[in-house]
């Protein structure tokens, strides 16, 4: 009896372990729904919310500037131009990445029937100090101008952002129709709380009487521009500012 009761617990377990490294059982293998996903390449991290929000479980999303990295030095590693060479969609930032600039064209080349999405498409975009005496001339859709001439940091404005998950959302339904709906829905629902975000800022931000604010790296034109206010960038042209540069940013900050 006892011999019975232990082959009747054993011989199931035995067949679902033959199953499951057989690879019989459905839905048992991790890493079979990787394979139907569509493989997603970013630049850089905050992309791959984006890609992720619209996307969803339909995604597979790859950063090539890892976190704690410099998007200004970092090289890819062999494994990444792997991924590259196995994705089916590069979503570029746009104007003025350094990385981009440097290893976009070599990465593409690794995999000529890659979709890319440029992310920048349809934002009106800063020039950067030394291209431009003033802060805010900004030009819609010049993205292929002197390289470096635009400022980079498109993603830290939420109107921005709603114009890159846009682009997004086109990139996945014009490589995957099928599932048009599904990505519309999700776009609809980012919108909304990019919409919510935008509202709280603009309300924060109204009835101020300065506003002007400091900041080391230049990083939030497209931010101040948003909401009418002004960045002082300590940095100078991407360098550390001289003592004539310090005296004059003093004499800013007590101005203001």
């Amino acid at each position: 009896m006892k011999n019975w009761i232990s082959n009747r617990v054993l011989l199931p377990l035995i067949a679902i372990f033959l199953l499951l490294v057989t690879g019989i059982l459905p839905g048992c293998q991790p890493d079979r729904d990787d394979d139907h996903r569509i493989g997603v390449i970013v630049s850089i991290l905050p992309q791959a919310e984006f890609v992720e929000a619209i996307g969803g479980e339909k995604v597979k999303v790859d950063v090539m500037v890892p976190p704690g990295y410099s998007p200004h030095t970092y090289e890819p590693t062999p494994s990444q131009m792997t991924a590259v060479e196995k994705a089916d969609i590069y979503a570029s930032v746009g104007p003025g990445v350094e990385f981009e600039i440097a290893w976009l064209d070599k990465l593409l080349s690794f995999n000529p029937d890659i979709k890319l999405v440029d992310c920048s498409k349809g934002i009106g975009l800063i020039e950067t100090a030394g291209h431009s005496h003033n802060d805010n001339n900004d030009k819609e859709n010049h993205n292929h101008t002197e390289e470096g001439s635009y400022d980079p940091h498109i993603w830290l404005s939420l109107l921005n952002a709603k114009k890159m998950v846009h682009n997004i959302y086109e990139g996945l339904a014009s490589f995957d129709p099928e599932n048009e709906p599904y990505y519309q829905d999700n776009l609809e629902n980012y919108l909304d709380q990019l919409d919510s975000l935008h509202n709280e800022f603009s309300q924060a931000f109204e009835g101020l009487d300065n506003r002007v604010f400091m900041i080391h790296h230049p990083s939030m034109g497209y931010f101040a521009r948003d909401y009418d206010l002004i960045q002082l960038p300590i940095e100078d042209e991407g360098k550390e500012p001289t003592m004539a540069v310090l005296d004059r940013l003093i004499r800013q900050a007590r101005e203001h």
